[in-house]
């Protein structure tokens, strides 16, 4: 038997984004389709390449109109490395669609409207924003489609990003437009060292190379941490590796290394040794300073954090009297960042050593009205405890992707808050627990937050107010 002829949908109108920044249109017979690529406004031709219960998937073949609103891509790696979708798109209009992410999950999902929704915070900076990237190394380098099956060979030492669905494979970046510089400079650098020293690059098929990943941290007070991540233990030449990036790159203030022979890149559970400076960078929101450690959990843009962290007190809107629990506290810094304006904060986080920082910081900033614990929120936010630390005034959650734990939602039903503010880095499921919450509690505002723009990510502010 032949193969079944893929079906080619033509001029389709994209008319708006869904998830993770995909593009929708409608085929003629009403069903959606989803894509990557286009922007709304663009019409394309679609070639099918899945068909689902009520959608489709497929991939753009050729464009008949571009959107008004398109614009030139500025990044040379754009449409490869697949970590800023949407520079394509105006940033104008990358705020209005995210703005309308938050409020279809909030009326579809969370089957509520906010009395106030406030309008989007958009970031003065869209490009060279975040203070942490992590890149990788490898012997094999990505090819575009059209050059698979060709004499072009893909055997090379290249350092920089997995494209997606790319796992052994990866992109050479020459110049990256999210981080902070010196950036480029440290990266392109290191990668000349490793050239220079003959250093292995790492083949994630056989588990095999010397170099296997750099983890670079700069913060907005121009301190620098770089975590180099080998996969030998060879002490000699590690410190000819390390020297030579000392003696190079001086304005590195924190130099580490790991040793990950792990078949994963994963290394927070792995030890991360402090090869020269004090272990640690610092980093100023508001106030507060934060020492930021090589497996310390810190938002990626430092400046539109601290106005996140602006709006998460306004909505709380503090008088000093207020008994405040901060749930998914990571290192404090939202604790820390309002204590000020709080009689008490308690904190609970997962992380051990998250927990460590967060009391470290409340010392170096002379807080002393913070107490922290460390646990899952789920097991150690109990009526119990509710009765140790006194009732909250005001709780303030910030979870994980997946949102809270039914058993988390059932506790704050409990304990009866007069206020919850809900930061979100998932619209959907912020939206879903909402729903949870609306038993007892109004949504009284909403407001998205742009900490990553270029990408389809959003934070949510909403304040639910007890009936």
């Amino acid at each position: 038997m032949g193969r079944r002829k893929k079906k080619i949908l033509e001029s389709v109108l994209i008319s708006g984004i869904a998830d993770k920044g995909k593009a929708v249109g409608r085929a003629e017979d009403g069903l959606v389709i989803f894509t990557q690529g286009a922007v709304p406004g663009d019409v394309v031709d679609i070639l099918v390449t899945k068909k689902r219960k009520g959608f489709l998937q497929g991939r753009v073949l050729n464009f008949k109109k571009y959107a008004d609103h398109r614009i030139e891509p500025f990044c040379q790696h754009f449409g490869q490395c697949g970590g800023c979708k949407w520079q394509n798109l105006s940033y104008e209009k990358q705020l209005e669609y995210k703005q309308q992410v938050v409020r279809n999950a909030i009326t579809r999902i969370g089957k509520t409207e906010p009395k106030e929704f406030l309008p989007i915070l958009g970031s003065e900076e869209q490009r060279f924003y975040r203070n942490k990237l992590e890149f990788s190394f490898s012997c094999k380098k990505w090819l575009p489609p059209e050059l698979l099956n060709t004499e072009i060979s893909n055997v090379e030492d290249v350092l920089g990003f997995h494209p997606p669905r790319a796992f052994d494979k990866i992109i050479h970046i020459e110049k990256c437009y999210l981080q902070y510089e010196p950036s480029n400079k440290i990266r392109n650098t290191i990668f000349e060292i490793a050239k220079e020293q003959g250093l292995t690059f790492f083949d994630a098929v056989t588990n095999k190379g010397y170099l296997r990943n750099m983890v670079v941290r700069i913060t907005t007070l121009n301190e620098i941490m770089l975590t180099m991540v080998v996969g030998e233990d060879d002490p000699e030449k590690l410190a000819g590796l390390l020297d030579e990036i000392e003696k190079r790159l001086p304005e590195i203030t924190s130099l580490h290394y790991c040793i990950n022979k792990k078949v994963n890149d994963f290394i927070m559970d792995l030890e991360i040794i402090s090869y020269r400076g004090p272990g640690f960078v610092e980093e100023q929101l508001g106030e507060v300073k934060f020492r930021i450690g090589p497996k310390s959990f810190f938002q990626t843009n430092s400046r539109q954090a601290e106005r996140l962290f602006e709006t998460t007190f306004e909505f709380a809107d503090l008088n000093g009297t207020e008994n405040v629990y901060d749930l998914y506290c990571g290192i404090g810094s939202i604790a820390l960042f309002g204590a000020r304006q709080a009689k008490h904060m308690v904190g609970i986080e997962e992380i051990p050593e998250a927990i460590e920082d967060a009391k470290r910081n409340a010392k170096l900033n002379k807080i002393e009205n913070c107490t922290f614990y460390a646990g899952d929120v789920k097991d150690i936010l109990t009526p119990d405890f509710s009765e140790k630390h006194g009732k909250p005034d005001v709780i303030i959650t910030d979870p994980p992707r997946a949102g809270m734990h039914p058993k988390t939602i059932d506790i704050l039903l409990e304990l009866n808050a007069p206020k919850i503010v809900y930061v979100s880095c998932n619209p959907a499921t912020q939206a879903r627990d909402i729903q949870l919450l609306s038993e007892k509690y109004t949504l009284e505002k909403l407001r998205p937050v742009d900490m990553f723009p270029q990408t389809h990510h959003i934070e949510s502010v909403a304040l639910l107010i007890l009936k």
